[in-house]
């Protein structure tokens, strides 16, 4: 018996137009994914679509997306992409089935607590000062591979505080690149296909096993220690004195390499659109620059300064709005269940699409303008549940979200305190489609540096100000 549909009834059902023999919407839904996602609201307010010859439901209307996000057990995390990940990063946080996921969400969320978000916001900062005072007046940089490698450095400071440069760390980190590269590739292939020994098969086999080697030696080595190192990782193991029965060696290294993955690609994607869009917007760079000079005073900044600085916070929302990293995720239906009037068996994949909403004219007024303010609390109050989802929802909603807003937030206001960039030529901003997220094909960007602030002029002998 299928599961009620809890008043959405009324909601339309359609039919995605243009599917193509054998690949269906796969190649339009690739190469031009923000244009395929903004015109599906117009067939209705759930639209099958096909990924080869295999139907799949995706979610237009706000209501129905925040009861998929929301109902982790009716519609699980499953299908190509967490069926190829978890093949490739284990069952962590991230990619695990609904019956794990509360254990494991508890058991790590002390890691995310406020004073380790402090802890991790001191290395955040010091990473992305470190870079942008190595470049110079009118340098060019290619955007995403400079902001990759900081937020990489960022999140495996954070994992690993004390061993961050150390052999074992330098492994995991060029692991892991190559890895995204072809795990996005693998989501599309059949399983067969995925096992014939190409030499990208080979790469790919040889890198994933350095990386598990490289973690497992690392986890090895704080245990060794006994000591915490109030990182990531030390929490990790902490969790193995409770009574209840923590983390064991395979789910840490699980969870290790679901953060690397979640915590490098994502931010620089989003620090990357960011700073296209404030090339494009002189005025708005200028206002978080501003505001990093009345909030910080000249002085460096700190974690704690992430929420003080409001409209930067609000730039990196609408960021998120116009281009979220996670761009396309699956989940399927456990049991049969309605939607929009439609009946979907068990074993229906669900598309989770977060640029279908977040480009509706009906939900934010002219959607494809870059406009920040649109986040005052005044103006976003009246959004419907599932109207933002660039962090999901419910109780799978990502767990790092804080931790990728802190940084994005204090990254921003540190590169913008000391440059103006604007775009260089060859810049190509066309979103290309990968697995975690989406990012320029290539933002070039030149930089031209802020003067310096001059210091207050000392008032005269003998007079008051």
């Amino acid at each position: 018996m299928a599961a009620p549909d809890h008043g959405s009834g009324s909601r339309r059902f359609g039919v995605a137009p243009g599917a193509l023999p054998l690949v269906g919407h796969a190649w339009e839904l690739l190469r031009d994914p923000l244009a395929f996602a903004a015109r599906l609201p117009s067939y209705g307010d759930l639209v099958e679509v096909r990924l080869g010859p295999a139907r799949a439901y995706v979610p237009c209307h706000p209501e129905l997306l925040s009861r998929v996000l929301r109902d982790g057990r009716t519609f699980d995390k499953g299908g190509p992409f967490y069926d190829r990940a978890r093949g490739v990063l284990g069952g962590g946080v991230g990619t695990c089935r609904d019956a794990e996921h509360r254990r494991q969400r508890r058991l790590l969320q002390p890691a995310f607590s406020a004073a380790h978000l402090e802890r991790y916001s001191a290395v955040m900062a010091a990473q992305f000062t470190a870079l942008s005072e190595g470049w110079r007046d009118g340098q060019v940089i290619d955007a995403y591979p400079v902001l990759y490698e900081a937020a990489m450095r960022t999140v495996l400071g954070s994992l690993f505080a004390t061993r961050a440069g150390t052999a074992a760390v330098e492994t995991v980190h060029r692991s892991v690149e190559t890895i995204l590269d072809h795990l996005f590739r693998r989501m599309f292939l059949p399983g067969p296909l995925q096992r014939v020994p190409t030499a990208a098969n080979r790469r790919f086999d040889a890198e994933l096993d350095a990386l598990n080697r490289s973690v497992a030696a690392v986890i090895a080595d704080y245990r060794r220690a006994g000591e915490d190192h109030g990182d990531l990782l030390s929490t990790m193991l902490a969790t193995r004195r409770q009574d209840d029965g923590g983390l064991s060696d395979t789910e840490i290294a699980e969870q290790v390499l679901t953060m690397l993955v979640a915590g490098g690609d994502p931010v620089a994607s989003t620090l990357s659109w960011a700073l296209w869009l404030l090339a494009g917007h002189p005025a708005a760079a200028e206002r978080i620059r501003r505001e990093s000079e009345t909030v910080l005073g000249g002085q460096p900044v700190r974690g704690t300064d992430a929420e003080r600085l409001g409209y930067t916070g609000r730039v990196v929302t609408e960021t998120l709005r116009l281009y979220p990293p996670g761009w396309l995720f699956t989940r399927v239906t456990s049991a049969p269940v309605e939607l929009a009037g439609r009946t979907l068996p068990a074993g229906a994949t669900v598309l989770f699409m977060a640029p279908v909403l977040h480009r509706q004219a009906a939900l934010y007024p002219e959607p494809r303008r870059f406009d920040p303010d649109r986040w005052l609390p005044e103006r976003a109050a009246g959004l419907p549940h599932g109207a933002f989802a660039a962090f999901g929802g419910g109780a799978r909603q990502c767990l790092g979200n804080a931790y990728a807003t802190i940084e994005a937030v204090l990254a921003l206001s540190i590169i913008l305190g000391r440059w103006k960039v604007r775009c260089a030529a060859g810049t190509d901003a066309r979103p290309a489609a990968m697995a975690t997220n989406l990012r320029p094909r290539r933002l070039l960007l030149r930089l031209t540096r802020v003067p310096a602030a001059e210091p207050p002029t000392p008032s005269p002998p003998g007079r008051t100000t």
